[in-house]
């Protein structure tokens, strides 16, 4: 090998780590909200229609504009949006370590959504442009580095409350994190290696949309990854709720739950990478949802601190891969064309950011332990909806 392909290898080495580091980075911030969320709702003085709020009102904000940053995500401006964006998400974590109210804090967890859009996804979509070839092996990767981030959140959470006492402290140190990731980002140019960049032609994205939207081939992988999201964000978003009011533990065991989800979970996204070279992603991706269906009702309805400890970290485990196979499949389904799949994600987006406040208006009427049953359809209709036919 020459030295200039030494150089070029080493650099994309460098490039691959720093997208990968950008995932870490945004679920560190996710992992952090999850664990700290019953001591800002304690600050705030929140209930439970304004935490589903909370994720709602964001979503259905994000709903309109990160479709647009994805029609323009295959162009000349893709480093420029990704840059905008790691901005965005420093301010919007800096927001939440100084917000003193329900509306402040809804303001940043707005701002949140679209700068996690244009920062994160679009990186994600740069990463998917290395290989095209192996979309599946790269999204394992890409969602261990996120699982080591949501691994690390409510640790960082703890090692702050353990000497401060005070939970916004841990959103400064990871937007500090952010600006390093930033410095680092506006080093690289971001641009398509695999194939020429897409035209700034917003008129032939939208036709290609369209088309797309059309094609059940393409909107499969999207309606399974609604759906397989209640396995994952939706229920790790409620998980310390669940467990402070209805398992009535205290907010260290409710981090410790969360920790445990999240540590076992980390362990399955490591062990999924070698996996995916060996067995067909898909038969993996059903054998789980069987496991989860039988699971999360166990979850639900066994009594006691411990026992859901260790269910939860079966579930925590058994889910690992859901979101890899699923998005390696949507991307493969849209060949060279990484950025609309951004758009294509945020289609049925307005239906998606229902969910959160469905389960705090079921939670506020008949308990969060009610609520909590919803999120059982995530396993039913990935296997409704799984092709049945798996071609290796």
């Amino acid at each position: 090998m020459t030295t200039a392909l030494r150089r070029t290898a080493r650099r994309t080495g460098v490039f691959v780590f720093l997208l990968l580091a950008i995932e870490f980075f945004d679920e560190l911030a996710f992992g952090l909200e999850q664990a700290a969320l019953p001591l800002i709702r304690d600050s705030l003085n929140l209930d439970y229609v304004q935490i589903g709020l909370l994720f709602t009102i964001p979503m259905i904000f994000a709903s309109f504009i990160e479709p647009v940053l994805g029609l323009f995500a295959d162009g000349k401006h893709r480093r420029t949006m990704i840059l905008t964006g790691g901005i965005g998400f420093i301010i919007c974590l800096l927001l939440v370590a100084s917000s003193n109210s329900f509306l402040m804090l809804m303001f940043a967890f707005c701002l949140f959504n679209p700068s996690s859009g244009a920062f994160v996804s679009i990186s994600q979509a740069a990463l998917m442009d290395i290989d095209p070839a192996r979309h599946e092996q790269n999204m394992a990767r890409w969602t261990l580095a996120g699982a080591i981030g949501v691994f690390a959140g409510p640790l960082l959470l703890g090692a702050v409350m353990g000497t401060t006492g005070n939970w916004r402290h841990a959103y400064l140190i990871v937007a500090a994190i952010g600006i390093v990731l930033w410095i680092a980002a506006s080093r690289f140019s971001f641009a398509k290696s695999s194939a020429p960049e897409a035209p700034d032609d917003v008129a032939a994205s939208l036709r290609e949309v369209l088309r797309a939207v059309r094609d059940w081939s393409i909107m499969r992988w999207i309606v399974l990854l609604v759906f397989s999201d209640f396995m994952l964000d939706i229920l790790n978003g409620f998980l310390a709720l669940y467990f402070v009011d209805v398992v009535s533990t205290t907010e260290a065991e409710a981090g410790i739950a969360i920790a445990v989800w999240a540590g076992v979970g980390l362990i399955g996204d490591f062990l999924l990478i070698p996996l995916l070279e060996r067995v067909n992603g898909l038969r993996y991706l059903r054998a789980s949802a069987v496991i989860n269906l039988a699971l999360y009702p166990a979850f639900l309805l066994v009594p006691g601190f411990i026992p859901k400890l260790i269910i939860v970290a079966l579930l925590g485990f058994g889910n690992a891969g859901w979101y890899s196979v699923l998005q390696g499949r949507l991307y493969s389904s849209m060949p060279e064309r990484s950025g609309l799949v951004i758009t294509l994600g945020n289609v049925t987006a307005l239906v998606e950011s229902a969910i959160p406040l469905i389960i705090g208006l079921v939670a506020e009427a008949f308990g969060l332990g009610a609520g909590m049953w919803l999120l059982l359809l995530g396993p039913v209709v990935i296997l409704i909806g799984l092709p049945r036919r798996v071609r290796e």
